[in-house]
């Protein structure tokens, strides 16, 4: 009994002796740690030493450049097209455009700009991050950034704003728009009148000598009949549109003649 006790003490100091060294070996290792990479990296599974805990948020892994996340649009590229709201699946984007009198500007890549952006709003906290709405951006300014880590106490605050109108602006433009507007439907109504006293006065044309044309109309052939086959009349048996065929003579009855039988000389001398 008393072998067995001091035996089992002995194990267990062995145990905890080995899992000590362990320990130990791994203090001494964690005097370094290991560098962030991303695990497409040839170095990642070399890495086999010192800490592999992130130093969060002054450490980060490195982002690929494909990835998805918090949306942002250059506004000043932006030609308010409208595009990105209509095929956003969640309807995230939400746009308030002015049409303006003329060309605004122009985007970095030359495009011309006439719409003013009096809201351009995206909700982030509806977002699905599918990425159509950079697809479908014919300037290229709606792009997805590599912040990921956009956390908000309040959900309001997921949503960001990217207009630069003041609401003094927005009133100024929407007014000149409308003058605008109703400058055009008047000089429409102006020239009306000009219009149909022009056309009162122009003589008329003379009707040109002959006629029109016959419009030729082709047959159309019904199912079932030949161009070389003509319809059958149903009155007659004669096709009316064919030729007359020439009259064909009787021929001549042919009468046998009388076959007059000769005598034998030896008839004529009895006689």
């Amino acid at each position: 009994m008393n072998h067995s006790y001091w035996s089992n003490i002995g194990q267990t100091i062995k145990t905890l002796w080995g899992g000590l060294q362990i320990t130990f070996k791994h203090i001494l290792q964690a005097r370094t740690s290991q560098k962030p990479v991303p695990v497409c990296n040839t170095d990642y599974f070399k890495q086999d030493k010192g800490l592999v805990t992130v130093q969060y948020p002054h450490e980060s892994f490195p982002i690929p450049d494909n990835g998805r996340y918090r949306l942002h649009n250059e506004i000043d590229d932006c030609i308010v097209c409208d595009k990105c709201a209509k095929i956003c699946p969640v309807d995230c984007i939400d746009i308030d455009p002015i049409r303006a009198v003329g060309e605004i500007g122009k985007t970095s890549d030359g495009t011309s700009k006439r719409i003013y952006a009096a809201k351009f709003d995206i909700d982030m906290g509806k977002c699905c991050f599918c990425g159509l709405c950079t697809t479908v951006c014919p300037t290229e300014c709606l792009t997805m950034t590599k912040t990921y880590d956009f956390s908000e106490y309040d959900v309001d605050d997921h949503t960001y704003s990217f207009a630069t109108m003041t609401p003094l602006e927005i009133l100024e433009k929407r007014k000149e728009l409308e003058e605008f507007e109703k400058q055009k439907a008047a000089a429409k109504e102006q020239a009306a009148p000009a219009a149909t006293e022009t056309a009162e006065k122009k003589p008329a044309a003379k009707p040109k000598m002959g006629g029109a044309k016959p419009v030729f109309k082709p047959k159309i052939k019904k199912t079932g009949e030949t161009p070389s086959e003509p319809k059958a009349d149903t009155d007659t048996d004669t096709e009316p549109s064919a030729k007359p065929k020439p009259k064909i003579r009787p021929k001549p009855v042919m009468k046998p003649k009388p076959v007059i039988k000769k005598k034998d000389k030896g008839e004529d001398s009895d006689g």
